[in-house]
């Protein structure tokens, strides 16, 4: 019998920006916005967001890598949680759920983000998703930080 590998891991990232919460999930819920700061090299990054809708993200060009996420709830300028497959040349790496809250910090935005992950056959690992998250809040914060 094979043994396959499975990881399980949960981290929190906050993040604080100076614009309102309705900005910040402004740039969270357009498509052209969310693309510049989250898929900025994906020419077929598509988004509908909205409860059941989904979200695709395409790797660099060669990586075989793909994200398929899906709206399950959106509280307008409070709260988005979603799911994430990620694949890797069709198989397979990833399921996750995230829960994204806005909240006011004086006058700007204190953003929380949980995710939840199973890691399959160290296809991916836990720190990899973490950086990769934290990277792409930092890009949100420079995109808000210029409108």
């Amino acid at each position: 019998m094979t043994s396959h590998l499975v990881k399980h891991s949960t981290f929190t990232l906050e993040r604080t920006y100076a614009p309102a919460p309705a900005a910040v999930f402004a740039a969270w819920s357009d498509r052209d916005t969310k693309a510049r700061w989250f898929a900025a090299l994906d020419g077929r990054y598509s988004l509908d967001f909205r409860v059941g809708g989904t979200e695709t993200v395409h790797g660099d060009k060669g990586t075989g890598l793909v994200a398929r996420s899906t709206y399950h709830d959106i509280v307008l300028d409070e709260r988005i949680v979603y799911t994430t497959a990620l694949f890797t040349d069709e198989a397979l790496s990833t399921m996750s759920l995230t829960t994204v809250q806005f909240g006011p910090d004086g006058n700007g935005t204190r953003l929380v983000l949980v995710e939840q992950g199973t890691f399959l056959d160290n296809q991916e690992q836990p720190d990899w998703r973490e950086q990769g998250t934290a990277d792409w809040l930092d890009a949100l914060g420079r995109e808000v930080d210029e409108r």
